[in-house]
């Protein structure tokens, strides 16, 4: 007799509705098994022939982590291309890699962490290098065409499954989990929700990370917004992965409940699918589920609906089907077509920032000095991969220009380590360490890479070893051996040169020099990664506690010295200045500051002075404040990946023309920038939208070798939309790209609106010459706010300016449309009353949260007292009084109009902050007023209502 086959069960069978394949899978899991599943790494469940599944790939801008792999430039840099076609090749080239990887190594994963859609609301903020814009329409339009590359093009199967970080308002390192985001209705809906929501609604995102912090006093992991309105703007299944370790940040640092089985419950009923949590090990998260599902916080129905969402992505990812789907045999690896690819979006992302005289581009046979300490630099950040290919700067102009018309001048200072009994820091010989690049084998956690230990401890001798060091601002340096290797410190102390670049979760390579009082010029030599100090001891040099050396910094040559000599013999000087992205302003760090550091200021003044042909090239992760006036040009780049340096040489002559555009405002100085944690870009006048200042270089500036003229500007309404057309011209001799922009303008808003915002923008290459015409479909929508007096979107009758031109400060074209909509209407307070936090204004309050689940509500800030005011709040034909719900204590004086009080409600001390009481008063009026609401005390104020 033969055996029989078994039948294939439903869930495998990919004829069926997915729906069905879900249902069935799930009824065949054992609750212990579906608990599993919550956590990141999910277990294989062999007798039904499940492999072991993981969320979490990073790919920001390529595969991170996991080794070799194409490098393309920082999010921040793709964001500068507003080439939504490019960043869509982009992402298909990284999802093809994703792939390629996966078949030769299944750590890799196809549930991809990105792309961050956070936006850059603040240029201080340490991970602006991962989002894309200030602007909730151009980041939605970056980040859909990467989920789309992504995602890929079949209608069923997924290439990978793209995630969206981090939701919510969250930009800032400073405190991250612990510090609460105050976002008032008009700026959570108008700005942060719509990154995320236009993003959702394109069809190409698998799910969303939540952020650390909290908003409005709630941790994001519990936020009731993950269904409110992420789960409502698609009919897909979204898959919500937490972010590293903030489950037990909700008890641990966050203290918001009282126990973790608490808190597991919590974040699975507000919509937390994934645990991210205690690296692999998922026992404590299975411990915490199956606590809370004892205690009866949880129900099997809430552990069935997470899995059910991660299973759908695995579906669609074809795990489940015969031959794991279509994109299974995707092998596509740091092709020709990759390289190339990474070279051009390297090329649209440089930005030329000013260029006066035409400094740029440089002729053929120019003689250039490239200096700086980035001029031979290819920087990698946290999220990239290992880098394949490489090109500097100065390898990029050697390729193109030459060698004997090129020169260089790192500008590093040169300097000796003077120990107290008079001998030297020396870097001892190593010929037998590998050359190999650290963490190049690829990690799941490159967090947890331990530092060199096969290369033997610095010591002392008569002559010492030259190092260079760079002071990449607010007094931390770098040490570098003759030999390229930075100095180090791994897990047992001692201090080697033994590290490729800076790195690691916690950067091992920065010190700082401390001014020891018992010494003229002594200096202690503080490791930053550990805190402790570098002492000398008999078996090596290594870093304690106490007994700090007294170093003697001993200068064999300034590096503005080499700077102005090497400027001084070119024709064209390019500084190549900017940042680390592992140094002062990265995850975990925010910056303090917009100036260039000072060692990097020196190297610019010196170049200025030696040669007045000085371009500033500004390779970085974020904006600067620099004084450019003696500067005939500034470039920008962002850190590029592999191809940084071809590309940056290409277009300094001409085969490339610049057509980068600023994503962000450059603020001209610290004082423009409003406090880091002030989340209302609203009320403090924050992003191009709303600053009224004078900026360094405006939202969408970007400069071309090239010139164009825009013409006959005309518009319509059809439909739901507005159509904007006009005629576009290349003017000069040379092909060249070229980003119009489309902004509008409320004329005469009842409310504070935007000064501008942009509505639709597109690269456009155009020949010597050539004109086209260009037509922008707007959607009303567009035009709309947040009337937070009826809790809704309006678009407002009247008058409005559409704009176009080459950035929002560089208008070309302007025209005015006439728009009917919904009139403004009185507050329906007799109705509905006033809840909180649907002020129109506000001064030293902020919004926290009503309950632990849902509801906002207002609390004085610091200082104890806080004013609210609501406009054109209708009393029909009058009410006598007044009700507030309110918890804590303190008082809540009552006015119209700005006059006189008329009530005052006195709250005494409540059980807790969510336990609320009832006061009310008698008052008398009628018609429609301003309502002023004074808060004194440590209180929280739910709601105002009237009755009469």
């Amino acid at each position: 007799m033969t055996a029989q086959t078994p039948p294939t069960p439903p869930f495998r069978d990919p004829q069926l509705p997915l729906a069905k394949r879900i249902d069935d899978l799930l009824g065949r899991l054992t609750l212990d098994e579906r608990i599993a599943f919550l956590h990141q790494f999910a277990p294989a469940v062999e007798r039904l022939g499940i492999a072991a599944f993981r969320t979490g790939q990073e790919a920001l801008h390529g595969v991170a982590w996991m080794g070799p792999a194409t490098v393309f430039p920082q999010a921040v840099g793709l964001g500068a291309t507003w080439n939504e076609d490019l960043v869509r090749r982009v992402g298909e080239a990284v999802s093809t890699e994703v792939r390629a990887m996966r078949a030769r190594d299944d750590r890799v994963g196809l549930n991809v962490w990105a792309p961050t859609v956070n936006l850059l609301r603040h240029p201080l903020w340490g991970r602006g290098e991962e989002g894309y814009s200030e602007d909730p329409k151009l980041t939605s339009a970056i980040a859909t065409a990467y989920t789309r590359g992504l995602r890929g093009d079949h209608p069923a199967y997924w290439r990978t499954a793209p995630v969206l970080k981090h939701w919510l308002a969250h930009n800032n390192e400073t405190d991250r989990d612990t510090t609460s985001s105050s976002v008032r209705p008009r700026v959570l809906h108008e700005y942060d929700l719509r990154a995320f929501r236009e993003t959702v609604r394109a069809g190409a995102v698998a799910g969303v990370m939540p952020a650390y912090n909290l908003v409005n006093g709630r941790p994001n992991h519990v936020s009731p917004h993950l269904k409110e309105h992420l789960r409502t703007w698609t009919d897909e299944d979204l898959l919500v992965c937490s972010d590293a370790g903030a489950p037990s940040n909700l008890v641990d640092s966050e203290h918001y409940f009282g126990t973790h089985e608490e808190a597991a419950a919590a974040a699975i009923r507000a919509g937390v699918d994934s645990f991210t949590d205690h690296g692999t090990d998922s026992a404590k998260t299975v411990e915490r589920v199956q606590g809370a599902l004892d205690q009866g916080l949880l129900t099997e129905d809430d552990i069935d609906g997470a899995v059910r969402r991660q299973l759908s992505v695995r579906f669609r990812l074809g795990e489940f089907d015969p031959g794991s789907g279509p994109h299974a045999g995707a092998g596509d690896f740091d092709t020709p077509a990759h390289r190339a690819l990474a070279e051009e979006a390297a090329g649209q992302a440089i930005v030329l920032l000013k260029n006066d005289d035409n400094l740029l581009p440089l002729p053929e046979d120019t003689r250039v000095a490239v200096v700086g300490l980035l001029a031979d630099e290819c920087k990698l950040d946290w999220y990239s991969g290992t880098l394949i290919h490489r090109s500097t700067p100065l390898e990029g102009l050697y390729e193109r220009f030459g060698t004997e018309r090129v020169t260089f001048a790192e500008g590093v200072d040169r300097i000796r380590l003077r120990t107290s009994s008079g001998t030297y820091l020396s870097v001892p010989e190593a010929a037998d360490a590998s050359d190999e690049a650290h963490g190049a084998e690829g990690a799941l956690d490159p967090a947890l890479l331990a530092g060199r230990t096969d290369l033997p401890p610095l010591t002392t001798d008569a002559t010492g070893t030259v190092l260079a060091l760079a002071d990449w601002g607010d007094g931390v340096l770098t040490l570098r051996a003759p030999d390229g290797r930075y100095l180090s410190v791994a897990d047992d102390g001692y201090v080697r040169a033994s590290a490729d670049q800076p790195g690691g979760w916690v950067v091992q390579e920065t010190f700082r020099l401390e001014r020891h009082e018992s010494h003229e010029d002594g200096h202690l030599l503080r490791h930053m990664g550990t805190g402790l100090y570098v002492c000398v001891a008999a078996d090596g040099v290594k870093v304690a506690e106490e007994n700090g050396e007294i170093f003697t910094l001993v200068v064999t040559e300034r590096g503005e010295e080499s700077v102005a000599r090497a400027a001084s013999e070119a024709d064209a000087v390019l500084v190549v200045a900017g940042n680390d992205p592992h140094i002062n302003g990265r995850e975990t760090q925010d910056r303090t500051t917009l100036r260039l550091p000072e060692h990097q200021e020196r190297l610019l003044r010196a170049a200025r002075a030696a040669n007045p042909n000085t371009a500033l090239v500004l390779t970085s992760s974020y904006p600067y404040a620099v004084d450019h006036e003696d500067l005939r040009a500034v470039l920008w780049t962002a850190h590029g990946g592999q191809a940084a340096g071809t590309a940056l040489a290409r277009v300094l002559a001409a085969d490339v023309s610049p057509a980068g555009r600023l994503s962000q405002t450059w603020y001209a100085a610290d004082s423009d920038l409003p406090d880091l944690l002030d989340y209302d870009v609203i009320g403090s006048r924050q992003t191009y939208l709303f600053f009224e200042g004078t900026p360094l270089f405006p939202f969408g500036h970007g400069l071309s070798y090239a010139g164009f003229t825009y013409e006959n500007l005309t518009h319509w309404v059809t439909g739901d939309e507005v159509k904007v057309t006009f005629t576009l011209t290349n003017t000069s001799e040379r092909t060249a790209d070229e980003v119009p922009q489309l902004y509008l303008r409320a004329v005469n808003p009842s409310v504070p609106r935007p000064r501008r915002e942009l509505a639709a923008h597109r690269r456009v290459t155009l020949a010597p010459g050539a004109s086209t015409d260009l037509t922008f479909h707007v959607p009303l929508s567009a035009f709309e706010f947040w009337d937070v007096a009826h809790s809704r979107h309006r678009r407002e009758p009247g008058a409005y300016e559409l704009l176009v031109g080459a950035s929002s400060e560089d208008i070309r074209l302007t025209t005015t449309i006439d728009l009917d909509g919904t009139p403004a209407a009185p507050r329906p307070v007799v109705e509905l009353g006033l809840n909180a936090a649907d002020f129109d204004d506000q001064r030293g309050t902020q919004i926290v949260d009503r309950t632990k689940t849902s509801g906002d509500a207002v609390t004085p800030t610091a200082d104890g007292t806080g004013e609210l005011l609501f406009h054109d709040c209708d009393f029909e034909d009058g009410i006598s009084e007044v009700t507030m719900e309110a918890a804590g204590e303190g008082a809540v004086e009552f006015s119209l109009n700005g006059g006189p009080v008329l009530a005052v409600l006195n709250l005494s001390p409540t059980a807790g902050p969510y336990d609320y009481a009832t006061l009310s008063a008698g008052i008398v009026a009628t018609g429609v007023h301003d309502v002023h609401l004074k808060l004194r005390g440590p209180l929280r104020l739910a709601h105002v209502g009237f009755s009469g």
